[in-house]
């Protein structure tokens, strides 16, 4: 995130939430800002699978509009990772 453009960013997610949150096989979408590093901003998402991740957003024009959003605002590529539930 480019320091000082934390308020575009949360503006331009405030735009770029519908295309994620309304992708199929999305169940939600949560982004956080951090306190103590308040350029730091984490997106969680919760996929029916990494599939319908790659094949439902990654590989759509849903994914174009994100990053034209979005992109302007990185400082560098974000990581992305799969994870999955770990059962208590």
């Amino acid at each position: 995130m480019l320091a000082g453009r934390e308020d575009e960013f949360s503006a331009a997610y405030s735009k770029a939430h519908t295309l994620l949150a309304t992708t199929p096989g999305c169940r939600s979408v949560r982004m956080t800002r951090g306190v103590e590093s308040p350029t730091r901003f984490v997106l969680l998402v919760e996929w029916d699978s990494v599939d319908a991740h790659l094949d439902n957003f990654r590989a759509t024009d849903r994914f174009t509009q994100w990053r034209g959003l979005l992109g302007p605002f990185f400082n560098g590529a974000p990581t992305v990772e799969h994870f999955v539930d770990v059962p208590a």
